[in-house]
């Protein structure tokens, strides 16, 4: 209990320092107050959030700032996140599903997303050359897989379709907690929970990470950024650490970051923040996360210029 409350006073006196409302301020404007604001709350309602570094959480914190992505749960842009590793706690970056959705929708190049469920019988075969499901009919309610389409303005389609046996393999590839559930017979990650939503944010972020457009205009730019520090420790420098299964996530991230201009301004580092050197060591299946569900599918009408909402 000390310790939470060291952290947490710690959290206070840093968002309270000339030079970190100043960052928040150049990033966000007027609504730097009630974003900070935010930061303190959730920290505050989240008994394992008051345990991790301070850094890790401005850190991820700076991320959705920079994103123009709301943090409060309920609202489903992005998440801070709690892992345990060996010596405590570290905050994580997580984008939600309307995350995905609004950096699509700024970008000006999405007509309409899609991520649902298939049942049996509704898809018959891919076709090896274009990768496209070829349709069949629906002959019971048995869910089979999950399926994600994009419609570029410019025409471009594309749709990406992962069965229930590879959905089941991703998640204990890149979820520890997961592979724990698996081995231990317990349903305490949020794919043991919420499978669903699950499938659906990971059906939606395969396809966007392998077929969207990740120019590097700033817009696009976001995405990049966005699918690169979801999930990950991002350290002071900037870099990121994927503590759910780092090796297989720094394998799947290469070509993402690769991606990202150089030349646009990078995350604000915090050494000056808070001097303190993170480690990472084995992680251990312990974590928080709320993920909301994901809409069956998204229209986009004509764009229009997009501010951050207001913390509620």
């Amino acid at each position: 209990m000390a310790n939470q409350n060291q952290n947490t006073q710690s959290l206070t006196e840093v968002l309270r320092s000339p030079m970190v409302k100043k960052r928040f301020d150049d990033i966000l404007g007027n609504n730097s107050g009630s974003f900070m604001s935010t930061i303190l709350t959730i920290v505050n309602n989240s008994s394992r959030l008051k345990m991790c570094s301070t850094g890790t959480i401005l850190s991820a914190a700076s991320t959705a700032a920079a994103l123009k992505l709301p943090i409060t749960p309920s609202l489903g842009f992005a998440y801070i996140v709690p892992y345990k590793v060996k010596d405590g706690y570290q905050a994580q970056f997580q984008i939600g599903w309307k995350g995905l959705v609004q950096l699509a929708q700024r970008s000006n190049l999405y007509h309409r997303l899609h991520a649902g469920k298939v049942y049996e019988g509704q898809i018959e075969d891919i076709d090896f050359i274009t990768g496209d499901p070829i349709r069949g009919k629906k002959i019971s309610d048995n869910v089979v897989g999950y399926i994600a389409y994009m419609e570029l303005i410019n025409g471009f389609t594309k749709t990406l379709y992962m069965s229930m046996d590879e959905l089941r393999e991703h998640a204990k590839k890149y979820s520890q907690s997961y592979a724990y559930d698996v081995k231990y017979n317990r349903a305490t990650s949020v794919w043991s929970t919420n499978f669903d939503a699950m499938a659906k944010k990971t059906v939606l972020k395969q396809l966007l990470s392998k077929y969207g457009i990740m120019n590097v205009d700033a817009n696009s730019t976001d995405m990049a950024r966005a699918l690169a520090a979801d999930q990950s420790v991002i350290r002071s420098d900037g870099t990121y650490h994927y503590v759910d299964n780092d090796r297989s996530r720094k394998m799947e991230m290469a070509d993402i970051e690769d991606n990202v201009n150089d030349e646009l301004e990078a995350i604000p580092s915090h050494e000056d923040m808070v001097n303190e050197e993170n480690t990472f060591d084995r992680i251990e299946p312990d974590i928080d996360e709320e993920i909301g569900g994901v809409t069956d599918s998204v229209e986009f009408a004509e764009s229009v210029e997009y501010t951050i909402p207001p913390e509620e």
